[in-house]
């Protein structure tokens, strides 16, 4: 129903976030990272999901579209509700939960409210594969993979460059911190460890 919601916000708390709207005020349910951006009084915009239900209708917001995008995806698997969504996006950024989900970090997860290891393991299962496509389509593909390393399974790479991007690095840093390193056999979790360790 509403794309996004934008006014000034008149109340921030945890997980909540009020918008006066031309003199309504709007109680749109949000996660803490989202609603720790947001100061009281100043003007605000966020990007929505409507719950609507027999009993309940309910908004939930957030200040970019990545997160809401995330939101979405997580409610769409069997078992996580829109309050376990909100919860998870709430100990980490979308980029920290592409890279959990990729590597299979599912305690990054659990560390959720209510979200158990049965539970993340489930979302990392739906969600591993469409994250590292997306995220590949995104960067373009192989390009800018050196021939040295095109002998292993590309996927591999390119998922852990991806995975990579996505937290902030560049794939010129990144490859040359991987250049000299021998990747055959690696699988993407073990290039982003290696990766890691080097430029952090």
């Amino acid at each position: 129903m509403f794309y996004y919601i934008s006014g000034k916000a008149e109340i921030v708390e945890p997980n909540l976030v009020v918008i006066d709207v031309n003199g309504v005020g709007y109680a749109v349910n949000t996660s803490l990272n989202t609603s720790a951006s947001v100061k009281r009084g100043s003007n605000v915009k966020l990007y929505t999901y409507m719950n609507v239900k027999e009993d309940v209708f309910e908004i939930y917001g957030f200040s970019t579209q990545e997160e809401l995008g995330f939101f979405k995806q997580l409610i769409s698997i069997s078992g996580v509700g829109v309050k376990a969504a909100v919860s998870i996006l709430s100990v980490a950024s979308p980029s920290q939960l592409s890279l959990a989900i990729i590597t299979g970090e599912e305690k990054v997860i659990t560390q959720a409210s209510g979200v158990g290891k049965k539970i993340a393991q489930r979302i990392i299962l739906e969600l591993r594969d469409k994250i590292a496509k997306s995220q590949s389509t995104f960067t373009g593909g192989a390009k800018g993979i050196p021939a040295s390393k095109i002998a292993m399974p590309v996927s591999d790479l390119e998922d852990a460059l991806a995975a990579l991007e996505v937290l902030g690095y560049q794939r010129a840093v990144i490859m040359q911190v991987l250049d000299g390193e021998q990747l055959d056999g690696r699988d993407t979790e073990d290039i982003i460890r290696i990766a890691l360790k080097k430029l952090m």
